[in-house]
């Protein structure tokens, strides 16, 4: 695996489990500030580092009826504020090339949706940002090939690159985890294990995806099991009526006792 790195005050790939963890998209400044917080103040008490993420624009939602958030001048304002007002480091999604430079004045780590993982000219601009990257492994990626990702980021002289595993397409509207993606990856980079994208049923319902919340502690438990550097969860405190991804969201009142359980799966395995 590729050297250690700093976000913030968190080090990712130097063998301490992180957490990258908030709602999927910015529903509005109050309650990303109030999601931020909250988990923080869990992060704390459970001595876990943490990266507050947030989305100022959901660009690929399955539906042009769906909710996408503020945009990309009020969503990086909101997010630089609550980078200075809590000092988390921050994360956000990043859609088109022409962004990335906008929003990294604001947040430290940019994160490539799975969709667009083999976007180069994204990629490209991402990694000269001098922001640390964030690529999320397409659904439809075999773990090797994200060595591609890498490159493309790498080649602009930025080391600071992780890999995210969300699952892959099985069939239609249904994801599955190879476990055995989790090494082959971290072979090339830091990886972090998304287990709130990863029971996500995509576009079950007529345009709106569904999702499986209830296995998101199974899979947590055995990622971390095998191996990983960080944990990314999509929490919100009220899932039912989030503006986006609430069917695979993990409810703010379970998110603790899981990373209790998480924290000493990782203590004994490593």
């Amino acid at each position: 695996m590729s050297s250690s790195f700093e976000v913030g005050p968190v080090e990712v790939g130097a063998g301490r489990l992180f957490l990258i963890a908030g709602p999927c998209v910015i529903e509005s400044e109050a309650h990303a500030r109030t999601m931020a917080e909250a988990i923080q103040r869990i992060a704390a008490d459970l001595a876990i580092p943490y990266i507050f993420k947030a989305s100022y624009d959901k660009a690929n939602r399955t539906s042009v009826k769906s909710f996408r958030g503020p945009g990309l001048a009020e969503g990086v304002r909101i997010l630089g504020r609550i980078a200075q007002d809590t000092g988390l480091p921050v994360l956000t999604d990043v859609h088109e090339p022409a962004h990335c430079q906008a929003a990294a004045q604001a947040v430290d780590v940019l994160q490539i949706p799975a969709f667009l993982c083999r976007q180069t000219d994204l990629l490209v601009a991402a990694g000269r940002t001098g922001r640390a990257v964030n690529i999320k492994k397409g659904q439809f990626v075999a773990p090797a090939d994200m060595c591609h990702g890498i490159e493309k980021v790498r080649s602009t002289g930025n080391e600071r690159v992780f890999l995210t595993e969300r699952g892959s397409s099985f069939g239609y509207n249904n994801l599955v985890v190879d476990f055995r993606s989790l090494a082959v990856m971290r072979a090339m980079a830091p990886v972090v294990f998304d287990g709130t994208h990863s029971v996500q049923q995509p576009s079950v319902a007529n345009g709106v995806s569904g999702g499986q919340p209830e296995f998101i502690p199974l899979l947590a438990r055995a990622a971390v099991a095998a191996g990983i550097d960080g944990l990314f969860l999509e929490v919100h405190d009220d899932p039912p009526n989030a503006k986006s991804d609430g069917a695979n969201a993990l409810d703010l009142k379970l998110l603790k006792p899981l990373l209790k359980t998480l924290i000493a799966i990782h203590s004994a395995a490593s």
